[in-house]
């Protein structure tokens, strides 16, 4: 029997026998939209009636072809537009739509290029779609996979047919994978290969001869498929493993919809291995065979639907097959979807927030048949598992089941519903993990954690045990989030669980960063970070309060994603919470007080000027205790690197730690030790003990020609460096040294010649345009003349800038200073923002700060980051007359801010309004102008 396109399935028609039940999913919309067989071999028919050759009819074929799947992807995608997540019926419709084509190009090259008038028993030929599209789940962009399967070796009649049908194929542009074989070549490399046996698993008949694509189907399930299931599962999960392995986990911010954990080869991984052992077509079968509840296979369906509405919308976007989730595709995809803004939320992220639950939730699903399979002793259980067996005896009413802990009596368990928190005390207690039949029974129950659970003493006495006694809090948060039982507990957690932060510079959502941060707490509890971060290693070892600490990393950023300022919200949020979990009066304040400003410290160490001793004395005000200092000082690393795992350097180490012990010396001595005469006389003293070799004629001419910012902005051992540049230099030398800075990952650039007005922003445009990053700079001016400036540069990715590239960068600020190249033409080739950060909006803030320097006014330029951002300021800056001494950079992902220290030319402040004013309004003329130049 030979299928045509008339023979193909349409809505409320009866399927064909072995046809997956994915066909049976109602099209987007009607068939003969999508694809008209007999009207249009009837077309085909009459057009080629009279052609001369063969090559007359190809052509024909295509192009009628080529046209009626122009118009079937159209109206497709014009009824996906309208239902954007009916991705089943897309997905079935775009199978459909490649049926037809293959169904009718095999029709042309069988009846009308080679004909067999009387065909032999060898000259049959079946065409079966596998892989993907072998499911009848196709996206706009998905490859073509055929198999063309003969009963014998291929003869040349079937050698031609396969090669007509071929080359119609690719005229039509089609991405087509092929094989030509066997049945036995088919059982041969199936066995031998096991993406070769999961693309059969997923055979479909096509068209071509049904009863030979039949037998194909039996003798895989008699001769291959039966009694490999072991085999097979362990081979996918191994797959599943190098995939996650190299696309990286779920809550990667760029993540691949297929590929990645928690996308759609996961799902397809499960259906593989229950399809393997149950023979079914549909997942809704597996609730009958027991691995899926209903609820689980509801779940299943609506993760499986929403990843392939994102997939399709991808190919529709990008016309390609692309399956990542660029920042810029997130945008888009995020309105063809019907995301939309709301106070405080972009609708790029609450999109975000609904892919990142749906890949949790498929996770779980996971777990259960993966479980499910080692009940049954088809998948071996982890060396790890085998090991737990011989672990701690467990307490009245848990078990162990399959090196996992499992409730003894569900009805039992239910009973107290305090069990759905000691449940995972349990988990703690014994190093166990969790049995997918209890997590099912606690996801399930949720409605039991009430108010009155909430405000139990005992309750409260195990949820902080959790995070305080066993050592690994992280784990049982993780799986508790993960289960609904944390935001259920604290119904206040429960909106930023998978939310999104829409930046390039948060790595996990809000709620995977804030385990993050208590993980970093717990880490440096068990001595393992303490070569790294010595300051919070010191001070969890003499001893501080960790339930306020803990408290206050769960809650710091439990205000997010409101219009709301988070800090602010969030520590009205504490101010209900705290009380609930059994807080004192004084600690519950204390929590308040670090949620509040668990963001100050950080903004100190990053954007002001700590070498200023009026950032300390500000800070130390604010701070008012040591207590509260070394608490916050815990929590802002801990806050900092669990952002991201590139995010915490040694240079912010450094900040942090500087201004950490300056900030406690100033509480415990007084604010005058930190006194800037005080601070120059041990800056000259350290400075002639450096250079202990000096005549002391030189030593006074040296210590002479400074002003007081000097001495206190800059460490000895840049002081050190200047000495030896400035002596004996002539006034028309300009002299540059590079020196690594390895404790702070950092290159310091050193640079003396005679001053003149704009030398800060043309240093600036020659360090930018050799591809120096600058991420902190101070220029003095000594009372001879003479501006010694000093930059802390990395490379693009963060690293030290090579020293190796002086000689490059003394040409380049020669250049500079004679005017030879123009700054911003030398950066122009630099100065872009890549296509898929352009998706970002970063408002423009500007401020002006008279209180936070003694000499200074500090303007704060709060902005979209780009290479030339940094010249183009100071050079506004410099055209102005603002005299710059220092600059501090702050970059968060695609945010950066910009703080300057300046004066007048009369060294005075800017405290008229109207001279700010007009400052504003040129600094935001030069952000906008570059931002064009950088989008164009």
């Amino acid at each position: 029997m030979t299928l045509h396109p008339e023979a193909l399935a349409v809505p409320g028609s009866e399927p064909a026998r072995d046809t997956p039940a994915h066909l049976t999913t109602d099209l987007i919309c009607p068939a003969r939209d999508i694809f008209d067989a007999a009207a249009l071999w009837a077309e085909l028919s009459a057009a080629t009636e009279d052609a001369r050759d063969a090559a007359e009819v190809r052509n024909l074929t295509v192009t009628a072809l080529r046209a009626a799947m122009k118009s079937g992807r159209a109206a497709i995608a014009e009824a996906l537009a309208a239902t954007p997540f009916d991705a089943h019926g897309a997905t079935a419709s775009y199978s459909h739509l490649t049926d037809g084509i293959v169904a009718t190009v095999h029709r042309m090259a069988t009846e009308r290029l080679h004909p067999l008038p009387t065909p032999t028993a060898s000259e049959r030929i079946s065409v079966l779609a596998v892989g993907g599209y072998g499911r009848g789940e196709m996206a706009p962009q998905s490859d073509v996979d055929l198999l063309f399967l003969t009963p014998y070796k291929i003869t040349p009649w079937a050698e031609s047919v396969i090669e007509s049908m071929l080359y119609m194929l690719w005229d039509l542009r089609l991405k087509v994978g092929h094989a030509a074989r066997t049945i036995d070549d088919c059982l041969r490399l199936g066995a031998e290969d096991i993406t070769i046996r999961t693309a059969l698993l997923e055979s479909r008949p096509v068209c071509g001869d049904e009863p030979l694509a039949r037998e194909l189907d039996d003798r895989l399930w008699s001769d291959l498929f039966n009694g490999t299931l072991a085999e097979f599962i362990e081979a996918k999960l191994a797959e599943r493993d190098t995939r996650h392995e190299k696309q990286g986990q779920r809550y990667v911010v760029e993540p691949n919809v297929k590929e990645g954990k928690g996308g759609l080869r996961d799902l397809q991984t499960l259906f593989w291995v229950a399809k393997y052992q149950h023979r079914v077509n549909h997942p809704w079968e597996l609730v009958s065979k027991g691995v899926f509840t209903e609820e689980e296979f509801d779940t299943f369906r609506e993760a499986e639907s929403f990843l392939w509405a994102v997939r399709c919308q991808l190919h529709l976007l990008t016309n390609r097959p692309s399956d990542q989730l660029t920042f810029d595709l997130q945008v888009e995809v995020a309105d063809r979807l019907g995301f939309e803004d709301t106070a405080g939320r972009r609708g790029v992220e609450h999109f975000m927030q609904a892919y990142f639950r749906h890949a949790t939730q498929v996770g779980d699903l996971t777990r259960i048949v993966l479980t499910a399979l080692e009940a049954q002793h088809l998948k071996q259980e982890p060396r790890l598992m085998r090991l737990l067996k011989r672990r701690k005896k467990l307490k009245h009413g848990f078990v162990q089941k399959q090196g996992r802990l499992d409730v003894a009596d569900e009805t039992q368990f239910l009973s107290n519903k305090l069990n759905l928190l000691r449940i995972f005390e349990e988990g703690l207690r014994t190093g166990m993990l969790i049995h997918p039949n209890a997590m099912r029974l606690l996801s399930h129950n949720l409605d039991l954690i009430d108010d009155e659970m909430r405000k139990d003493k005992e309750a409260i006495r195990i949820f902080l045990d959790l995070l305080l006694k066993h050592g690994n809090p992280e784990r049982a948060l993780r799986r508790m989030n993960e289960l609904g039982v944390l935001a259920a507990f604290i119904p206040e957690f429960e909106p930023i669980v998978a939310m999104m932060q829409f930046n390039m510079y948060h790595s996990y959502t809000v709620d995977e960063h804030t385990i993050q941060v208590i993980s970093n707490f717990a880490q440096i509890e068990r001595h393992e970070l303490e070569d790294e971060l010595p300051i919070s290693s010191e001070i969890i070892d003499k001893g501080v309060n960790r339930k306020t600490l803990m408290v206050a990393m769960l809650l710091h950023d439990i205000g997010k994603g409101r219009p709301q300022d988070h800090s602010i919200l969030g520590a009205q949020i504490a101010r209900k919470v705290a009380p609930r979990l059994g807080l004192t009066t004084r600690e519950c304040e204390t929590v308040e007080w670090l949620v509040r400003y668990h963001l100050l410290m950080s903004d100190m160490a990053q954007k002001r000027d700590i070498a200023d001793p009026r950032t300390v004395q500000d800070f130390a005000k604010a701070v008012r205790s040591v207590r509260r200092l070394d608490l916050l000082t815990v929590l802002t690393v801990c806050d900092i690197r669990g952002v991201g795992p590139d995010t915490w350097n040694n240079w912010k180490a450094t900040l942090i730690r500087t201004l950490y012990n300056q900030t406690r010396r100033a509480l415990e001595d007084g604010i005058e030790a930190l006194s800037r005469e005080t601070r120059g006389t041990e800056a000259k003293r350290a400075l002639r003990q450096a250079l202990s070799d000096w005549k002391p004629k030189d030593l006074k001419t040296e210590t002479a020609r400074h002003y007081d910012a000097y001495w206190q902005g800059l460490h000895v051992s840049a002081h050190t460096v200047f000495a030896r540049m400035l002596k004996d230099i002539d006034v028309d030398e300009v002299r540059v040294e590079l020196e690594p800075d390895e404790d702070r990952d950092v290159t310091r650039a050193y640079v003396v010649l005679a001053d003149h007005p704009g030398i800060f922003s043309r240093l600036a445009g020659a360090l930018s345009a050799v591809g120096a990053n600058i991420v902190d700079a101070r220029t003095y001016t000594s009372k001879d003349g003479y501006a010694t400036a000093c930059f802390w540069l990395q490379d693009a990715e963060g690293s030290p800038y090579d020293v190796d590239r002086k000689p490059r960068l003394m040409r380049m600020v020669h250049k500079m200073l004679k005017g030879e190249v123009i700054a911003h033409e030398a950066i122009a080739g630099r100065d872009k923002i890549k296509k898929r950060e352009r998706a970002f909006k970063v408002p423009t803030t500007i401020t002006f700060d008279n209180d936070g320097s003694e000499i200074y006014t500090i303007i704060e330029v709060d902005t979209r980051d780009r290479p030339g951002l940094l010249y183009d300021l100071t050079r506004t800056l410099a055209n102005t007359n603002v005299y710059i001494a220092s600059a501090v950079i702050a970059t968060y992902g695609e945010q950066v801010v910009d703080s300057f220290y300046v004066k007048d030319m009369f060294g005075l402040k800017f405290h008229a309004e109207h001279k700010q004013k007009l400052l504003e309004d040129k600094l935001r003329k030069a952000i906008e102008k570059g931002a064009e130049r950088a989008r164009a």
